[in-house]
């Protein structure tokens, strides 16, 4: 009796470990990780790239470096699949959502620099948009206020502004997308230009109701629909890699923006689930379930994943700088050589000593919205020293969370328990600091990589692999809790001095 070739073939790969790649390309890096099916980290690779700063306000990445750093993680991931005898079966991909991109259709160059999510010099455009009170039509549809920080006006800037966008886009050969959608068009070779549900929901031209681009704001804006990418699923086919360009033929299953990345990867699929990522920025998401709340209180009303063509909605609120202000530490100030450094010296202070730094360097995200706002630093004295500085930093991130989880609480969704990750949290100091400031019971899972992770879970969920998110549910684990132990005289006064900060920055 013969045995069929694809047969023979099914056989042996039962006895090869099957592996997920997970491209997670982030604000200051790119990052490609293998994980088992058990979402276990088999193998790691991740470079940093250039940040550019060409004016205040305005950040920038050269496409070209993004993709052959991102480039050079895959094939290294590939390599470390084939030293290990393992076979990747799926990519899944996450991206930092608003970053914006054009490019030439035919020859796949950008027009122009990435313009980062943190960016603000579309705040004119932002302001003649409102001026033409369009807020609240936009708001009831995409769920996003008219701000420098989504994409739409990112576009418009490149358009208005760059000569080649212009006449590519009169000729119909100028594509945009999302870092997502920039990197599966390269991967399959110019084959496919798509993005995901909530990837598009971040644009401020998609409408979370009708899951379409809505030709009303389209018109508005003066975009034309025919460089946007088909929206789909975010568990859906998007392709397969090119031979050509990366040596081997993968399916790729999955994407997702960043922050609905780790929403899936900390599990939190039941309505009320809060997951609050710490990296860059910092993001708090609370999953709304098949609803949508439009909140009162500024907080952004996105889509948390899109499976089989519904919607599974959320509230958000941004943090712009958290992260990002542990590097300025870093790299402008020279006050620390490494992130780990800050523990330690924060732990030398007694208190803050009355020092706060509200690090609006890019303006400031929910719940104020103020893109005009610049950082500012209060309470100095001649006692203050560099070592204030430090903790007056990574105390802001968990002010500005409470800021948040205050107009969640204000809009009827007060959390029990919060789900964390990012590179922040690996300071215990915070952490426990950032308990008690919002007064709110901390898990930290076992599995840190939840932005990588969760595109992993949703690319097996779209092949097999897994055959429901109570499935991948069991397979997240909690490594440490934190509970809050400051007094509340201390919590309010430390409080107060913040609000105290935020109005001077706010005047």
């Amino acid at each position: 009796m013969e045995i069929g070739v694809d047969k023979i073939k099914k056989s042996r790969l039962k006895f090869v470990q099957k592996l997920i790649l997970s491209i997670d390309q982030g604000t200051t890096s790119s990052r490609s990780i293998l994980f088992n099916l058990k979402g276990k980290k088999i193998f790691s690779s991740q470079y940093e790239f250039k940040q550019i700063f060409p004016n205040p306000g305005w950040v920038e990445h050269n496409p070209n470096e993004i993709w052959k750093v991102t480039l050079k993680t895959i094939k290294e991931s590939i390599k470390k699949s084939k030293l290990l005898k393992s076979k990747i079966i799926s990519i899944g991909i996450s991206n930092q959502r608003e970053t914006t991109i054009l490019w030439n259709k035919k020859t796949g160059k950008p027009v122009y620099n990435a313009i980062v999510w943190q960016d603000r010099r579309t705040q004119k455009i932002c302001q003649n948009l409102k001026k033409r009170k369009l807020e609240n039509s936009f708001r009831k549809k995409t769920g996003l206020f008219i701000d420098p920080y989504f994409s739409a006006t990112k576009i418009k800037w490149i358009l208005e502004n760059v000569g080649d966008a212009k006449r590519l886009y009169r000729n119909k050969q100028l594509l945009f997308g999302t870092i997502d959608t920039f990197l599966i068009w390269r991967l399959t070779n110019k084959k496919k230009h798509l993005t995901d549900a909530t990837n598009a929901s971040r644009t401020l031209m998609f409408n979370i109701n009708s899951n379409k681009w809505d030709n009303e704001i389209l018109k508005k804006l003066k975009i034309s629909k025919t460089i946007l990418p088909e929206v789909k699923d975010s568990a859906d086919d998007f392709g397969k890699t090119s031979k050509k360009i990366i040596g081997e033929e993968i399916p790729i299953n999955a994407v997702l923006g960043d922050q609905q990345a780790a929403a899936v990867g900390q599990a939190c699929f039941e309505k009320g689930s809060v997951k609050s990522t710490y990296g860059t920025g910092a993001f708090v998401i609370m999953n709304t379930g098949n609803k949508k709340i439009l909140s009162k209180n500024k907080l952004l009303t996105t889509i948390c994943y899109r499976l089989k063509n519904k919607n599974t909605y959320a509230l958000e609120g941004s943090i712009f700088i958290a992260g990002a202000g542990v590097q300025w530490l870093r790299d402008k100030m020279k006050l620390i050589n490494n992130a780990n450094e800050t523990e330690k010296i924060i732990k030398s202070k007694i208190n803050n000593d009355g020092i706060y730094i509200v690090p609006a360097f890019t303006g400031l995200g929910a719940p104020y919205w103020s893109p005009n706002s610049r950082g500012i630093i209060t309470g100095l004295t001649r006692n203050t020293d560099w070592q204030n500085l430090v903790r007056a930093i990574i105390e802001s991130v968990a002010y500005q969370s409470y800021d948040l989880l205050d107009s969640m609480k204000k809009d009827g969704s007060q959390p029990k328990v919060i789900k964390i990750d990012g590179g922040m949290v690996t300071n215990d100091w915070f952490v426990q600091f950032l308990s008690d400031i919002i007064n709110i019971n901390i898990l930290k899972p076992v599995n840190h990589e939840t932005t990588a992770l969760g595109v992993a879970f949703l690319a097996g969920y779209q092949i097999g692999e897994f055959k429901s998110l109570t499935e991948i549910k069991r397979i997240w684990k909690k490594k440490t809790m934190f509970t809050p132990k400051m007094s509340r005289k201390l919590r309010n006064n430390l409080l107060q001095g913040w609000q105290q900060a935020i109005r001077k920055t706010l005047a």
